[in-house]
C-alpha cells in the first residue's frame, strides 16, 4: 500500500485522531452527494492518514441517514487504499465484555432501504462478498490491537441493524441464537461499498454493553454506553497509531481487483452519464474512447 493512504472512519465518540499532524481539511462533492463531514488529511507516525467522522462532528447524522456512498467515494477520490472503521457495538456473547474489542470477520444484514451499491441506473456488477473484510488488513489490525494491550477477540460476526433504536429483547436473543457476536448500525454498507471501490476494509468493533439480552446487566442506555465508550475511544486511538506502522508490512490481497470479473453490463450499453459517474471506480476496466 505504499502509494495509497490509510483512511480512518471514526464512529461514536471518535471525532479526531490524537497525534495527527493536520495538513488540511477537504470538503468533497461526489456524484452521490455530500459526505458526512470534511476529510482531515495529515501525518501520523510518519504516514499519510485521511480521517472522516462517520456521523459528522457533533454526531448529528443518524445511522440510517449517513451517506455511505459519498463517504466511501470521497475516500477513493483522495487516494485511500485501505480503510480502518471504528465502530461502537453491543455484545451478544458473555465473553465479549464491555471494554473488549472485536476484529470482525463476518456480517449479517438487518438493514433496509439503504443505498449499498455504486452500481445502479444502467450498470450492474456482482462482487464477491463471502469474506467481507480484507483478511490482510484484519491481521494488521489484530496485531495493532494486541500491541495496544487491548482485550481483543480475533474474529466475530457483526449484525448490522437499521436503528436508530436499540434492539428488542426478542431480537437480541434471536441474534444470539444465530451465533452472532456483536451488533451495530453502520459497518455493513461501508464494507460493501469499499469492496466495490476496491479499497481494503476492516472493522475494529468496540464493545460498550450487553445489548438487552443479559439478565444480570441493566438494559442498554446512552449514559451507560458513553461511560464505556470514552475508555474504548482512548484505546482505539492507540490502535490507530499502531496500525499505521504495520500497514505497509501486510501481505498482498485481492481487494484492489475486486471488480475484475464482476461488471456484467456490456460497455456498449453504458451511457455517458453512467461512465462519468463511475469513472473513478470502473475506469481502468474500460478502454478509453
Amino acid at each position: 500500500m505504499k502509494d495509497r493512504y490509510l483512511g480512518v472512519i471514526g464512529g461514536s465518540g471518535l471525532y479526531q485522531i490524537e497525534g495527527l499532524e493536520v495538513e488540511k481539511e477537504v470538503e468533497i462533492k461526489t456524484p452521490f452527494g455530500r459526505p458526512s463531514d470534511k476529510y482531515t488529511i495529515g501525518i501520523l507516525q510518519g504516514h499519510k492518514v485521511v480521517f472522516l467522522p462517520r456521523h459528522g462532528r457533533g454526531h448529528h447524522i443518524n445511522p440510517s441517514q449517513i451517506n455511505y456512498r459519498a463517504n466511501i467515494y470521497g475516500m477513493k477520490q483522495l487516494g485511500v487504499g485501505a480503510i480502518l472503521a471504528i465502530s461502537a457495538v453491543g455484545s451478544l456473547k458473555e465473553e465479549i465484555e464491555p471494554g473488549h474489542v472485536v476484529v470482525v470477520d463476518q456480517f449479517i444484514d438487518r438493514t433496509y432501504g439503504r443505498s449499498s451499491t455504486f452500481f445502479e441506473d444502467g450498470i450492474v456488477a456482482h462482487i464477491s462478498f463471502a469474506d467481507p473484510l480484507c483478511p490482510s488488513l484484519r491481521q494488521s489490525l489484530l496485531r495493532a490491537a494486541q500491541k495496544a494491550e487491548a482485550r481483543v477477540h480475533a474474529e466475530g460476526t457483526y449484525v448490522c441493524m437499521e436503528g436508530p433504536q436499540f434492539s428488542t429483547r426478542a431480537e437480541s436473543n434471536l441474534y444470539r441464537q444465530w451465533g452472532a457476536d456483536v451488533i451495530g448500525m453502520t459497518n455493513l454498507q461501508e464494507a460493501k461499498l469499499a469492496r466495490e471501490a476496491e479499497i481494503c476494509y476492516a472493522t475494529l468493533a468496540l464493545s460498550t454493553d450487553y445489548d438487552c439480552w443479559h439478565e444480570t446487566h441493566d438494559d442498554v442506555t446512552v449514559d451507560a454506553i458513553l461511560e464505556v465508550l470514552r475508555k474504548n475511544v482512548a484505546l482505539a486511538k492507540k490502535v490507530i497509531k499502531n496500525i499505521v506502522l504495520l500497514i505497509e508490512e501486510r501481505s498482498p490481497c485481492d481487494c484492489h481487483q475486486a471488480l475484475k470479473n464482476s461488471i456484467i453490463t456490456d460497455r456498449q450499453c453504458l451511457s455517458k452519464e453512467t461512465m462519468k459517474r463511475l469513472s473513478l471506480i470502473v475506469g481502468k476496466y474500460f478502454e478509453k474512447g
